[in-house]
């Protein structure tokens, strides 16, 4: 409780939580505070190491989940590490810095601005994460997009945890997606995904 009473007076690079927590629990808090705030890099740093206990911390939007006993090195170089994925990146190259839209069906997504319209609805707030998927799925509409390419490029590597944390940000983009029905996120069996637009003309 004390921890989300902070978060919510101050200003913090990044959130360390512990799952086990008196009064209000780290997966709690955690909802509330991804609730407020959708960017801020999250890691948790747990004695909870059952699998369920990981993909739980991940689907509530964790970008890390660290296992006690660790080492102080470890868990530094996973600060930076994570700290370096959610920071802004620069487009890699002069074509993709000229493109400031992307247009799937009847949204509009604007990478810079980390958001996605749909005609005169509200427009909604992505965060950096979901950003960089979407904008990996728009470059590779109607191709695949390997999901290996995909865990390197937005997680920074590819295994299982990562993987299937992955797998709740496609549902968060479908969800986002799902007003415009020409529009879907398609599993491609031992592949990846492919980002269909059938209002392609």
């Amino acid at each position: 409780k004390i921890g989300y009473e902070r978060f919510m007076q101050t200003s913090y690079d990044i959130c360390i939580a512990d799952v086990m927590m008196p009064v209000m629990d780290g997966f709690t808090m955690v909802q509330k505070i991804r609730a407020v705030n959708s960017l801020i890099p999250i890691i948790f740093l747990t004695a909870r190491d059952m699998k369920e206990d990981k993909l739980e911390g991940f689907r509530i939007g964790a970008d890390d989940y660290l296992i006690k006993p660790f080492s102080m090195k470890e868990l530094l170089m996973r600060i930076q590490a994570v700290l370096r994925r959610c920071a802004p990146s620069a487009p890699a190259t002069e074509t993709e810095a000229s493109i400031e839209t992307y247009k799937i069906g009847d949204y509009v997504f604007y990478p810079l601005q980390q958001t996605l319209s749909y005609h005169d609805a509200e427009p909604v707030r992505l965060t950096t994460k979901e950003t960089d998927l979407l904008i990996l799925l728009a470059q590779h509409k109607n191709d695949v997009l390997e999901r290996d390419t995909a865990l390197m490029q937005v997680w920074g590597n590819d295994n299982y945890f990562t993987a299937r944390s992955m797998d709740v940000f496609i549902t968060k983009l479908r969800k986002h997606l799902a007003k415009d029905q020409r529009v879907e996120i398609i599993n491609v069996h031992s592949r990846g995904y492919k980002l269909i637009d059938n209002n392609l003309t």
